[in-house]
């Protein structure tokens, strides 16, 4: 799996540039979009054969000089600059780095007492494919009238976000849940390549052309600074600003706080631990 995300991410994102994002002449209509191969190959300083043996799979060791050529040729951001060194480490170290397998998804008592403990405050916690593991009854209060329980949603924040038929009334700002979405499967893809379940599930979501182009472009964001702007069915207008720490396991403790600089709506602040 790191070895096709690796190379299919090199082809989706040459397939998006442009020649004039790189300040190359336009010149006549291209029978393929993006730049082509031996132009990108030309901006990182590489040969294009070598870059057809990076995008092949046929190369799996590029050092960190290339890494940093390619992806200043490809004008990654830091977001992305940050998840292409991970996929090349991922080749790297592959062999040596067993895979997690399958992932935990029973709660253990002591994860539960502490989303209990949080009560009245909202903590739920997800897991490695964003499934909905469990919540205390703040959480559900809030989650169950935005329809996260609901049968379209399979307890999947994805699968609501993508599938659920109110997702896009509900969340104001839709897009940018279903960048931070899918920007989060992927990352879980690139820690845990090897894991079975992932594949099933990635061709599930892949049946709703919006996740499914995201998917193809590698669409990228950072997850962990989202505000999102619900339309809640009972406490109104309702401002949500997330912020994420990297879980190292499989679950992520979310808790939402009140976000006290609203006077007029409250806010809530959403942060994983």
């Amino acid at each position: 799996m790191s070895r096709s995300e690796f190379a299919e991410f090199l082809i989706a994102r040459r397939a998006q540039l442009q020649p004039e994002d790189v300040g190359l002449p336009a010149g006549r209509r291209r029978r393929t979009p993006g730049l082509r191969r031996e132009e990108v190959a030309a901006l990182a300083g590489v040969s294009a054969d070598y870059l057809a043996r990076l995008e092949q799979g046929r190369d799996t060791n590029p050092s960190t000089a290339v890494l940093a050529a390619l992806a200043d040729a490809l004008r990654l951001n830091e977001i992305e600059k940050h998840h292409f060194g991970k996929l090349a480490l991922g080749m790297e170290q592959k062999a040596n780095c067993p895979s997690a397998g399958q992932a935990r998804e029973q709660v253990s008592p002591t994860m539960q007492a502490v989303i209990d403990a949080l009560h009245p405050t909202p903590a739920f916690i997800l897991g490695r494919w964003l499934n909905l593991l469990t919540g205390n009854p703040a959480w559900r209060d809030f989650a169950e009238p935005l329809g996260m329980f609901d049968e379209e949603s399979h307890g999947n924040f994805a699968t609501f976000v993508f599938a659920h038929p109110t997702a896009k009334k509900t969340i104001l700002n839709w897009d940018a849940a279903a960048d931070m979405a899918a920007s989060a499967l992927r990352a879980a893809v690139t820690r845990f390549p090897d894991d079975p379940s992932v594949q099933n599930y990635i061709t599930a979501l892949s049946r709703y052309p919006e996740f499914e182009r995201r998917w193809r472009e590698h669409r990228l964001t950072d997850f962990r600074t989202v505000v999102l702007k619900i339309q809640h069915p009972v406490r109104g207008e309702v401002e949500v600003e997330i912020e994420t720490l990297d879980p190292a396991a499989d679950q992520t403790v979310m808790v939402w706080l009140v976000d006290r600089r609203q006077a007029r709506q409250p806010g809530l602040r959403l942060v994983n631990e």
